[in-house]
C-alpha cells in the first residue's frame, strides 16, 4: 500500500487553487527547473551542430541527435538514483534540495566553460540534478494526498501546469538571448532561472513535513560502506570507458537505451520478489507492467520534439512572421501554451467525472494512439523542400501531441504513486520515468533515420507502430483493471 495512507487529511479552509497549500512549493520549484531545463534544450541541438561561424560547435548532425537523446534519456534514468537515495539514505524532500543545487550548476558549467568541455561537464550535472527533482518532486505531490481523496488527479494536472508555465518562457527566453546575444548567455539565462526556483524553495521547504521527510526503507548502517565501495567502482569503470573511447559520441543515445531496458528489469525483478510488498501490492506492481511499455513507446515519439522536430523546424519549417523569422527554439514553447490552456480543462473534467472517469490504461492507451495519429499528420507535408511546412500547420500537429500528453504523463505520474508498494514509494515513481528514459533515448536513436527525402515513410511507421501498440493495450485493459486491484 503505497505511503500516501499516512498523508494529512485534506485542507479545506487554506487551499492552493482547491489544493494542500505545499502544493505551491512544489509548483514553483518546478516550474523554475523547467524554466532551465527547458530553456536550455531549446537551444542544445543547434549548439551542437551549427557551425562554429554562427557560434555553435559543428558536430555532425546525427551525432548531435544521439548526445541529445541519451542526455535526456539520463535524466530520467537518474530519477532511479534519487529515488533510492530518497527511500533509503536521505528523505526525498532532501534529496529535491540538493539536486536542484546540481541542476544550477550544470547551467553555470554551460554558460561559463567552453565547447566540448562546457557540455559534457553542464549535461552531466543538469542531468543527474534533474533526475532527483523529478523523481522526488512528484513523489512528494503525492504525499499530499490521502488514499481516495479525488483531488489527486487534479492536484498532479495542476502540479503539471507549473512544468509547462516553465517550459513555455524558457525557450522563449533563452532563444532570444541566442539569436541576439550568443549561445552561452541563453545557457546563462537558464542557470538564473535555476537560482529563482531554488531560493523560493529554500523559503518554504518547512513546510513539507511527515511523509515528505519520511526514508521508507532505511538502509542498513552495516551496507553503506558496500553501497559507497560499489558506487566508486561503477563510477571508475564509467571514466575509465570514456577515456579509453568506449562511449562515442554518435552511440550514446543507443547506450542509454540498453541501460534503461535492463534498469528497468532488473527493478521489476526486485519489487516483485521483495518480501517488503503485500500480495495486493505486488499484482498492481504487474498491472503496471503494459503500461510502462506504452509509456516508453509513447516518449519515444513525443520526445522527438527535441530532436526530429527540431532538425524540422530548422530545416523544413518556415518561420517567417511578417517579414521576421523567429528562434528555431520557440517551437518548443507552441506545446505548453496548449498544455495551460487545456491542463486546466482536463483537471476539471477528471473531477467532475470522479469515479466514472475513464480506467488509467484506458487512458494510457487512447493516448499513445493519439500520439501515433500526431506523427502520420506529418503525412501530407512530406517532400515539400525547405520552408515549404507552414507553421499553422506545425501548431496543429502539436495541439494534437499535447492531447496525447495529457492523456498520458500526469496520469502515469499519478498512477505511480497510487500502485506504489510502501517499501518503494519514491522508486515505483522512477519506474515511470525510466519509461521516459527509455523513449526518450529512442527518441535520439530514431532521429538517425530521418532524413527530408524519406519523411513519409519514417513518420508513417512510427505512427502506425504507436497506433497499434495503444489498441493492444486497450484490448488488455479489462486484466490490467483486475491487477490493479480496486486503483482506477
Amino acid at each position: 500500500m503505497a505511503t500516501t495512507d499516512a498523508a494529512p487529511a485534506p485542507e479545506r479552509n487554506r487551499t492552493f487553487f482547491g489544493q494542500p497549500p505545499p502544493l505551491a512549493n512544489l509548483f514553483g520549484v518546478e516550474l523554475w527547473e523547467r524554466f532551465s531545463f527547458y530553456g536550455m534544450q531549446g537551444i542544445l541541438l543547434i549548439y551542437l551542430y551549427y557551425a562554429s561561424a554562427d557560434g555553435g560547435l559543428g558536430i555532425n548532425r546525427d551525432t548531435a541527435t544521439s548526445i541529445v537523446g541519451a542526455y535526456g534519456g539520463l535524466v530520467y534514468l537518474s530519477t532511479v538514483l534519487g529515488a533510492w537515495l530518497a527511500d533509503r539514505l536521505f528523505g526525498a524532500e532532501r534529496v529535491l534540495f540538493h539536486s536542484a543545487v546540481l541542476v544550477m550548476a550544470g547551467h553555470v558549467s554551460l554558460a561559463l566553460l567552453p565547447g566540448l568541455l562546457g557540455v559534457g561537464v553542464g549535461l552531466i550535472l543538469i542531468a543527474f540534478g534533474s533526475g532527483g527533482v523529478k523523481a522526488t518532486a512528484t513523489s512528494l505531490v503525492g504525499t499530499l494526498y490521502a488514499e481516495g481523496d479525488d483531488r489527486r488527479d487534479a492536484g498532479f494536472s495542476l502540479f503539471y501546469l507549473g512544468i509547462n508555465l516553465g517550459a513555455l518562457f524558457g525557450p522563449l527566453a533563452t532563444g532570444l538571448l541566442q539569436k541576439t546575444t550568443g549561445f552561452h548567455y541563453g545557457f546563462g539565462l537558464a542557470a538564473v532561472g535555476m537560482a529563482a526556483g531554488l531560493t523560493q524553495y529554500a523559503l518554504g521547504r518547512r513546510r513539507l513535513t511527515g511523509a515528505a521527510r519520511e526514508v521508507p526503507n532505511p538502509l542498513p548502517t552495516a551496507r553503506r560502506p558496500l553501497v559507497a565501495a560499489a558506487a566508486a567502482v561503477v563510477i571508475g569503470l564509467v571514466a575509465v570507458a570514456a577515456f579509453a573511447g568506449l562511449l562515442p559520441a554518435r552511440r550514446l543515445s543507443g547506450i542509454v537505451v540498453v541501460l534503461s531496458a535492463a534498469t528497468a528489469v532488473a527493478y521489476f525483478v526486485v519489487i516483485l520478489t521483495s518480501r517488503a510488498i503485500t500480495g495486493t501490492e505486488r499484482r498492481r506492481v504487474v498491472a503496471f507492467i503494459p503500461m510502462f511499455v506504452a509509456s516508453a513507446a509513447f516518449w519515444s515519439l513525443y520526445q522527438q520534439q527535441f530532436t526530429v522536430v527540431t532538425i524540422y523546424s530548422d530545416t523544413r519549417l518556415d518561420r517567417r512572421i511578417l517579414g521576421w523569422e523567429m528562434p528555431v527554439s520557440w517551437v518548443q514553447s507552441i506545446n505548453p501554451v496548449f498544455i495551460i490552456v487545456l491542463a486546466g480543462l482536463f483537471a476539471a473534467l477528471w473531477t467532475r467525472l470522479g469515479p466514472r472517469q475513464p480506467s488509467a490504461p484506458v487512458k494510457f492507451a487512447t493516448g499513445t494512439v493519439v500520439m501515433g495519429v500526431a506523427f502520420l499528420l506529418f503525412l501530407p507535408l512530406a517532400g515539400g523542400g525547405p520552408n515549404s511546412a507552414p507553421l499553422l500547420a506545425l501548431i496543429g500537429i502539436l495541439l494534437v501531441f499535447t492531447v496525447a500528453e495529457l492523456l498520458l504523463s500526469p496520469v502515469g505520474l499519478s498512477l505511480s504513486t497510487k500502485l506504489a508498494p510502501h517499501a518503494f514509494h519514491t522508486q515505483m515513481v522512477a519506474l515511470f520515468f525510466l519509461s521516459v528514459a527509455l523513449g526518450t533515448a529512442m527518441s535520439g536513436t530514431l532521429a538517425k533515420y530521418y532524413s527530408e527525402d524519406q519523411e513519409a515513410v519514417y513518420f508513417g511507421i512510427l505512427g502506425g507502430t504507436a497506433i497499434v501498440l495503444g489498441l493492444i493495450l486497450a484490448a488488455l485493459s479489462p486484466l490490467v483493471r483486475r491487477l490493479m486491484s480496486g486503483v482506477r
